[in-house]
């Protein structure tokens, strides 16, 4: 048995907490994985791992040693990579979670010159709404709209999106124009459910300097971003969100109505984030570095949910 390689699979399994997953991941069989694991056992005369019927845990030996061994493979591929991307440039597989609406219309399409740039990185794009676990999933970095709750990982600030409140034009022939925050009570809003409360998230909007939020009613709740749009454009309801200039014609032909645009909701801020404590391989900083610039530099189109607290939370 290969001892790095037996490292890099406790390194997996133990990240994972499965036997399986590890196996799916580094697209190993399943005994190679297990097989790993008990070299390590032996060769240690320790017990890394706890295996239960649902869960793979580390021991308190399992810990120290898993802690070791993420420092000791970052310092190796560290120093392969230098070599590797002198001779060769970067290469490899990057896994990555971005929000749907900015991905279809800002990142793919946007791919093209970064292939040019480096044809020998492979990119793995989920393009979801749903706030995923980037561990669980295997995810090297994602990129993440609102503000972030989530400890575990590191985020890095590439930039923010101005939010707009509109409406379609059948629902102001419908309901009226809203005028003034007190409004509001008579209108409808299009619910967007937060994937980690699975509430509606509250309508957002600035008064003298002060955010204040409203429980807004709602006939039909999401949790996709171009589903909001198109309830909005059934005229289901107002929303609020980052709108760019791919729905510029909805407002040119007055299918979207800017309204309230004294009461706005505050900046979203854009950031990428990955998980704490993971080394990031030169090719994923490269991707980070790419998509902070694209980020800088283009008006984004309606992107992810408001990714808030669950309300009652700390802010």
């Amino acid at each position: 048995m290969d001892h790095l390689q037996a490292m890099r699979v406790f390194a997996r399994v133990a990240q994972l907490g499965s036997f399986t997953k590890a196996a799916e991941q580094m697209q190993l069989p399943r005994p190679t994985v297990s097989n790993a694991i008990q070299y390590l056992e032996s060769h240690l005369r320790v017990r890394l791992l706890q295996r239960t019927t649902r869960r793979v845990a580390l021991t308190p030996e399992g810990a120290a040693y898993h802690e070791r061994c993420v420092q000791v493979l970052a310092e190796i591929d560290d120093a392969e990579a230098l070599f590797a991307d002198v001779a060769n440039g970067p290469r490899g597989v990057i896994r990555v979670d971005l929000p749907e609406r900015l991905a279809l219309h800002v990142v793919i399409p946007a791919l093209p010159e970064f292939f040019a740039r480096y044809p020998d990185i492979r990119v793995v794009l989920s393009a979801t709404d749903r706030m995923i676990d980037l561990i669980e999933d295997g995810v090297d970095c994602a990129v993440r709209v609102g503000s972030m709750g989530d400890t575990t990982l590191v985020a890095r600030r590439i930039g923010e999106f101005e939010q707009v409140n509109c409406a379609s034009r059948g629902y102001i022939e419908k309901h009226g124009l809203p005028r003034t925050p007190a409004d509001l009570d008579d209108h409808v809003a299009v619910g967007f459910f937060s994937s980690r409360s699975g509430r509606d998230l509250d309508w957002e909007y600035q008064e003298q300097g002060e955010l204040k939020t409203v429980a807004m009613r709602s006939a039909v709740s999401v949790n996709s971003a171009h589903a909001y749009i198109g309830c909005c454009l059934a005229g289901l309801g107002m929303i609020q969100g980052p709108v760019g200039s791919v729905d510029a014609p909805l407002f040119a032909s007055g299918e979207f109505v800017e309204v309230l645009k004294d009461w706005k909701a505050p900046p979203l801020p854009v950031s990428v984030v990955f998980p704490h404590g993971r080394h990031l391989a030169p090719r994923v900083r490269i991707f980070v570095d790419w998509v902070a610039e694209l980020i800088g530099t283009k008006t984004p189109a309606v992107a992810a949910p408001k990714h808030k607290r669950p309300r009652g939370a700390a802010r």
